[in-house]
This record gives C-alpha cells, structure tokens and sequence, in this order.
C-alpha cells in the first residue's frame, strides 16, 4: 500500500502578553516579539526552527488584533497570508480548531499539522527537527497525537507532567512512548516523586496530528465549539467571514487542548491514541527574567549585563539597561530591567511577581505601561 502523501502545516499560538516581562514585554509588542535570548525575537527563532522541514506557506500563526501587524512584520513574506487573528482570547483548544479548520479549508483534504509555542527557546535545533521528523511520522497513522515532553531536571511546580509508559512503540531511532496519564502542576513532594521516577515529561505544549484526527476529537468532546467553528469554516475566504467570527468567537469553551481533548483521550483507551516522545533539546519556557539569567550566566553568581556596566563586589544580577552605564556595588540576586518609561527592581527570586505588579497596573488603569 502506497504511503499517504500529507502536507504538513505548522500552528504557532502567538497571542499571549508574557506580563512577567515586563517593562519591556507590552500588550502591543509581548514577549514572543522581543528579543529575550538568542538570535532574533522568540517568534522568528519559531519560525527558523521549522523553515527546514516545510514551505514559509503552510506555517500559520494565530494571534490577536492588537499584536497582528507586529506578528505579520516579523513572519516570511509567504507566511503573512496565514496569520489567523483571533477577535478574543478563548485558550489553546479554540485557536488550534479554527486553525486546523483554516488548514482543512486550503488543503480540501487532510494534513499533518503540528502545533507549537511561540516564545520557547530550544537550544539545540537540529536534534529538535529529528525529533519533530519523528513526531510526524507517528502523528501519520490516523488518531494518533504525539507530545514533546521534556525530561525534567529538577521538581518543578510550575509545569504539567506527562507520565509515560514503560515500553517505546515500534521501531523508531528515537524513543515514543504511550502516554499513561496527563498529570496536574504538583505540589513539591509529588514533583519529586515524578524527577525519581524516570517516567514523567514536562508537558511543553508542542503537539502533532492529523487535522483529520484532531478534528474528530474535538467533535467527540467538544461538541459545541466545533459545531460553531464548523458553521464558521464554510465562510472562510468569503466577505461574511469577518463579521460572523466576532459575532461567534466569545461564545466557545475557555479550554485549553490538554483538558479539552488529550487528557479525555488518555482515560479508559485499550488501544493508546496519546503518546510521547521524549525531548533533550536544551528547552526553556523562559518563564520570567529570571529564567533568562539561568540561561545566560556560565558559571554561579555571574552578574548579566545586557548593555554596558561594571559589578563591584556584586554577584548574581541580571542587569538590562541597554541605554545607560550601570555600576552595580555590593548587592546580589537581582532583576534590573530598564525601558524608556519604567524601571522594575526586584530580587531574582520573585521576578515571577511581575505579573502580579502588571495586574496592578491594570487596576489602575495606567494604560501607557501596559
């Protein structure tokens, strides 16, 4: 039987706001559109990591309106044609559907489909596309889903895990397991228990399918969204299409895919339909400034200047300021973070609170710092 010729396609999800890189991440440029660490903001080193493997034509990214001219600018000219502009944000299971329904429109047949962050770092790009090469194959065989999971290194409380099965599928050069379960972000003793173990991934949020099986899926259980998105596909590409999603859009399930669909179809299944494939690819969510001085100091208590500057008896700080000489004297294990307009202060050890100082500034209503 001759093999199935699918294209694939590529989904980046662009929309959200990384409020914990503030000063410097804003509603109109967020953090996937900065230059955080790395070569490029964090959407082109997305895009460059999968230019290898298909045509800047089938890479879509689903963003917001506010962020859509920012995203088109810093796509391949081909690409820009596929920016899907969502009217609200309605969590990962709406954009991939009316994503995959937009793929399904321009194939008229089935594709492969993967779907990936925008504001990840990966370190290691080459043996990150052998692994999304292996990925794509798996996702080949009708109703199969693979993962990306990332081997833990320490017992983080702020990912979700995935807990693998004993034995890897087939005969890949690359490991694929079924996924046994999707477990919950872990209270620190539990994520312990799963570093020990050997059997969990962190749940990176990179997935690969068919359209034709995530489709159907989401028809299985989540019947409402895709009968709306459905009723919304056959007016793609046609001048009602505009209106109809902003009348329909903020009607959908606030859901994000790992609930609505992948943790649902790793219960009760004699015949595995989830599975993972382990990823050792120097991965990071870069989840806040301080994530990015794990990434960038070599050696402990490395003080990070990006821009000029000079410690004395100083050590561990991470210093942005690239407009100003900053002289750092006899203080430790902080986040300076300069922009024309603010300045954030704070110990390494609570930059995840920046997102709570920008819900304040939204309380207050000072929209010129958001």
């Amino acid at each position: 039987m001759a093999r199935e010729n699918l294209p694939v396609h590529a989904v980046i999800l662009a929309g959200g706001r990384g409020t914990r890189f503030w000063p410097r991440s804003r509603t109109r440029t967020p953090k996937q559109l900065l230059n955080i660490v790395g070569k490029g903001t964090m959407l082109e080193q997305t895009v460059a990591r999968f230019r290898p493997l298909l045509p800047a034509g089938r890479i879509w990214t689903v963003t917001n309106a506010e962020q859509s001219l920012a995203v088109s600018k810093q796509l391949p000219q081909a690409a820009r044609k596929r920016v899907i502009v969502e009217p609200v944000g309605r969590n990962t299971a709406a954009a991939i559907a009316l994503a995959a329904f937009h793929i399904r429109h321009v194939t008229k047949g089935d594709a492969l489909m993967a779907v990936l962050p925008a504001d990840h770092y990966i370190e290691q790009t080459r043996e990150y596309q052998k692994i999304v090469s292996t990925a794509l194959t798996v996702a080949r065989e009708p109703g199969r889903m693979v993962v990306l999971g990332i081997p833990p290194t320490l017992p983080e409380t702020g990912f979700g895990y995935i807990e693998r099965m004993d034995a890897a599928i087939g005969a890949h050069s690359i490991p694929v397991y079924p996924v046994r379960r999707f477990a919950e972000k872990p209270a620190l003793e539990t994520a312990k228990e799963y570093l020990a173990s050997g059997n969990y991934q962190w749940n990176a949020g990179m997935f690969f399918w068919r359209v034709s099986t995530i489709l159907g899926e989401l028809q299985e259980h989540l019947p409402a969204t895709f009968a709306t998105l459905e009723m919304l596909a056959s007016q793609i590409g046609t001048q009602k299409y505009a209106a109809q999603i902003r009348k329909v859009y903020s009607k959908l399930e606030n859901i994000s895919v790992d609930y609505a669909v992948l943790e649902r179809a790793t219960r009760d299944v004699t015949v595995p339909k989830v599975f993972v494939i382990p990823a050792e690819v120097g991965w990071s969510d870069i989840g806040s400034w301080a994530a990015v001085y794990e990434l960038l100091a070599k050696s402990p208590g490395e003080n990070i200047f990006s821009g000029q500057g000079h410690a004395l008896d100083a050590s561990g700080n991470f210093i942005s300021s690239p407009g100003k000489f900053v002289a750092a004297i006899g203080v430790k294990d902080l986040v300076v973070v300069e922009t024309g307009d603010a300045l954030l202060i704070c110990p390494r050890d609570r930059a995840q609170d920046v997102g709570t100082l920008v819900k304040w500034l939204e309380k207050q209503k000072l929209k010129n710092l958001l």
